[in-house]
């Protein structure tokens, strides 16, 4: 038998047997090797699992995460309980469906009522959505003028004529209700491209694999510009999952607060 083959039945029949000279480093070799293969299929493991998350539409664990809010176009209370800071795509279809069918519902079960604050932050796919980003800048300039969640509806609602009513002209406007002219000038100094492109880098960084991905968690208390991830959600979830993650959040939230209270 090969001599590392001599070894490796020494180290599992005979685990208290000390071996001399050359076999004890082959050994201490070999331990190496053992452990690097079983840090492999532990890494392997981990990336099937968030895989297999991904696709049934879990984020992936989240440990210490904060994401930035800052000053994204926001519904709700800075005070609510829980902040949801969505990851967006004005042309990706499931964004679409997400903000047509779910959206509206959350705002009027949890932001009206003062449980939840919602942001929204850009992450145009250029690769796949070449009016994506331009969306994004359209909609920015209309949060100048106090517009920016009509013309989320806007846009949303018309999805197979991206191309034109990102553009805010005619009844469009009207409907949104900016100025044209100073929309117009908005969007040729492309003054959002910046921000836009920062809030794609963050989300990169954060683990944003595509559009929507929710982040649901708690203020920072040490800086209120973010927020302290506890959950994420990823993909067009149904409402009872969606509301089902938060109710999960706010119940966590209460218990924090009382568990604070109690040690005071």
């Amino acid at each position: 038998m090969h001599r590392y083959g001599v070894t490796f039945l020494l180290l599992f029949l005979s685990p208290n047997i000390c071996l001399a000279g050359d076999d004890s480093s082959q050994l201490i070799a070999l331990k190496g090797e053992i452990e690097q293969l079983k840090q492999g299929q532990q890494e392997m493991a981990k990336t099937l699992q968030a895989i297999k998350d991904i696709l049934m539409g879990k984020g992936p664990p989240l440990d210490n995460l904060t994401v930035r809010v800052g000053d994204s176009p926001a519904l709700g209370e800075k005070t609510a309980r829980v902040t949801i800071v969505e990851f967006s795509d004005f042309q990706c279809p499931y964004c679409g469906a997400y903000a047509r069918d779910t959206f509206e519902k959350i705002v009027d079960r949890y932001v009206k009522t003062g449980k939840v604050r919602y942001a929204i932050r850009n992450f145009p796919i250029e690769q796949i959505h070449p009016l994506a980003e331009k969306a994004a800048e359209a909609a920015m300039c209309a949060k100048e003028q106090g517009k920016y969640w009509e013309a989320h509806t806007l846009f949303f609602d018309n999805q197979h004529a991206l191309e034109e009513v990102i553009k805010l002209q005619d009844a469009d406007a009207v409907t949104v209700g900016i100025n044209t002219t100073t929309f117009t000038q908005c969007v040729n100094s492309k003054k959002y491209t910046d921000l836009i492109k920062r809030d794609r880098t963050e989300g990169v960084e954060l683990g944003v694999k595509g559009t929507p991905t929710f982040f649901l968690g708690y203020v920072d208390e040490r800086d209120p510009t973010q927020i302290r991830a506890v959950k994420s959600l990823v993909g067009a979830p149904p409402l009872q999952e969606f509301a089902a993650a938060i109710e999960d959040l706010l119940k966590r939230g209460s218990q924090d607060q009382e568990a604070a209270s109690a040690a005071k």
